[in-house]
């Protein structure tokens, strides 16, 4: 099979035979005055020259196909219309091998000549468009393609035109062009393509435009539904927008799917279920994405998912993952929180070993440290252990934050013991 760019210079070779478009030409009075060119033909010699030359380039054997090109551009004499073919046929040469530059030169020289037919001449201000933009000379590019649209007839223009239109107005940073650009494009296509939604998708971006974002993204999700990226974008997006609730449900619709499979969407999702109250859904699924791999059991994301247990009264979960955050923890802060639970529930023995632990680590400021002992002191009591409990108050008396509980607690203890002793 050749390749589709030889197929185009034959093509344009050929049409450089053909009378001028009706259509095109009665447009171009519009755009800047009709031309006036007249048909023209090549003499069989030449013609022969440029077919053996074809079929050089379909066999892409370019350098001999450009020497030869060049040979007959240079005697060509003055033949205007052989020379704007020949200039063409080169410049697509050119463009096969990589040199834009180059080729945007001989297209040029081709346009100048003004001595080919409408319907190849105005192909031709399409092609330097597309070039230009290659180059990264956007305002050339634009005047081109602005030129080409004003002499194509609408009905005419496929919408491959309002892509690089529209890639044309975003690299200018003319959003609302570019977008007005590729919509244009996405009526007009059957199967429109993704990067067009991309392009579309960005412009809405920049424009700030999101609840428009937001209906993009929703198409992008029900055609490729298993791109994860969209789905996370629909869900921020909505979420900006307030839609807290239609994030949620997004984003958990992902997760049935089995779309999220990095840490920061699972913590997403997990945080978007806290926020809407549901504090159980919050820890099972952070929990999950911890015990499966995906987010990784460091002491701040087990604290979360015992954080979120512990609002939904599941204390039995909130002490285990309380238990793996104090695994992973270098202080004593959640070991200190699981000991709160622990005397809640009254399990004094339990309490008093994971205020060992915390006091053990340390890295408490004096507020925790001081709590940390009046607590402990508290559990040694109820286990009848009254010396240790008095040397924790003891302890907890040296901090500001716990002195005057502490000093209740003594208070208290030395008169049970005196009632004791009576």
């Amino acid at each position: 099979m050749q390749p589709a760019w030889t197929i185009r210079l034959a093509a344009l070779i050929l049409a450089a035979g053909l009378y001028a478009n009706p259509a095109v030409a009665a447009e171009a009075g519009a755009c800047g005055g009709e031309r006036d060119v007249r048909a023209a033909a090549l003499d069989e010699w030449t013609w022969q020259q440029l077919n053996s030359i074809y079929e050089k380039v379909g066999d892409a054997r370019y350098d001999e196909a450009f020497d030869d090109l060049t040979r007959l551009l240079e005697r060509s004499g003055r033949d205007r219309y052989l020379q704007a073919i020949l200039n063409q046929a080169l410049a697509q040469v050119e463009w096969a091998r990589g040199r834009y530059a180059a080729s945007l030169g001989y297209f040029e020289r081709a346009l100048e000549l003004d001595a080919l037919p409408d319907e190849t001449h105005y192909g031709l201000l399409y092609q330097t468009a597309q070039l230009y933009y290659t180059e990264e000379r956007l305002e050339e590019a634009h005047d081109r393609l602005e030129l080409w649209f004003c002499v194509v007839p609408p009905d005419q223009v496929a919408s491959s035109a309002y892509v690089l239109e529209a890639a044309i107005h975003s690299r200018r940073e003319d959003h609302a062009g570019a977008l007005e650009a590729i919509e244009k494009a996405i009526a007009l296509d059957e199967a429109p393509r993704e990067d067009w939604y991309l392009l579309k998708l960005a412009a809405h971006y920049e424009l700030e435009q999101y609840p428009e974002a937001a209906a993009t993204l929703e198409v992008m999700v029900a055609k490729w539904p298993g791109d994860k990226r969209y789905w996370l974008q629909w869900a921020q997006v909505s979420d900006r927008l307030g839609r807290e609730g239609r994030a949620l449900a997004i984003l958990a619709l992902a997760h049935r799917r089995g779309l999220l499979d990095q840490e920061g969407d699972i913590a997403y999702l997990s945080g978007l279920y806290g926020r809407a109250e549901l504090p159980y859904r919050a820890a099972e699924v952070l929990e999950n994405g911890i015990r499966s791999g995906i987010v990784t059991g460091t002491a701040p994301n087990w604290t979360r998912v015992a954080d979120a247990w512990y609002a939904a009264a599941e204390l039995e979960r909130a002490l285990d993952a309380y238990r793996e955050a104090g695994r992973a923890s270098g202080d004593g802060d959640t070991d200190l929180r699981r000991a709160h639970i622990l005397i809640d529930l009254e399990r004094w023995s339990a309490a008093v070993e994971a205020l060992d632990l915390a006091l053990g680590k340390g890295g408490l400021d004096g507020r925790r440290t001081g709590e940390a002992f009046l607590l402990r002191g508290m559990a040694q009591y109820s286990l009848e252990n009254y010396d240790g409990a008095a040397a924790d108050w003891q302890q907890a008396g040296r901090y500001e934050t716990a002195r005057d509980a502490a000093a209740q607690w003594l208070n208290h203890l030395r008169v049970e013991r005196r009632g004791q002793a009576s």
